[in-house]
């Protein structure tokens, strides 16, 4: 899967790359036009992509960073406002990584998250009709969470991060398929 982040989601204080490839927290918020696409309050962006139906697998990098975010979400999460709770009966379905080696799921509560081996890259797998949210260590292929549950409405990738640079890897495609039949 090829995603690309929306610039018109983009947090003021979150510079895309040209290529909308990476994203990294500036210092000061970019003078940008209001929409009620974008994330005011919370630092995040979305990916352009709409998902309806189907599986999906992309990869971000997320190096040493301590603090991230990152899965998909509804289309129609509030934007404008503090999160109250991530979680899917918000509309999101993803991980997070908080202080060094602090992994966990956000749900209601939130679910620890165990990995030998701190990721640097993240696979992110979505099985739409399965209801099915899987994050991947992609250096050493395990398994991390999987959230299970009914999906409706279009989702799209999500990204918080509240320092430092998160990447898109390129997924060939035939490797995007095969990640599919997992």
């Amino acid at each position: 899967m090829d995603v690309t982040l929306d610039p018109k989601t983009a947090h003021p204080q979150i510079i895309l790359s040209d290529d909308q490839k990476s994203l990294e927290l500036g210092e000061l918020k970019q003078d940008l036009p209001d929409s009620p696409e974008r994330f005011d309050i919370e630092k995040c962006v979305l990916g352009c992509e709409n998902f309806t139906s189907g599986r999906h697998y992309w990869e971000v990098e997320v190096g040493n960073i301590t603090h991230w975010r990152l899965g998909v979400c509804k289309d129609s999460v509030r934007r404008k406002e503090a999160f109250q709770m991530l979680s899917p009966e918000e509309g999101y379905w993803t991980m997070q990584l908080w202080d060094i080696g602090k992994y966990s799921a956000l749900t209601v509560p939130n679910i620890p998250v165990f990995s030998k081996e701190r990721p640097q890259v993240l696979g992110i797998f979505l099985d739409y009709e399965e209801g099915k949210v899987s994050f991947y260590n992609v250096d050493n292929e395990s398994h991390l969470y999987t959230f299970i549950s009914t999906i409706t409405g279009t989702l799209r990738p999500f990204f918080f991060l509240s320092y430092g640079v998160l990447k898109i890897h390129p997924v060939p495609a035939w490797e995007s398929e095969s990640q599919a039949q997992v």
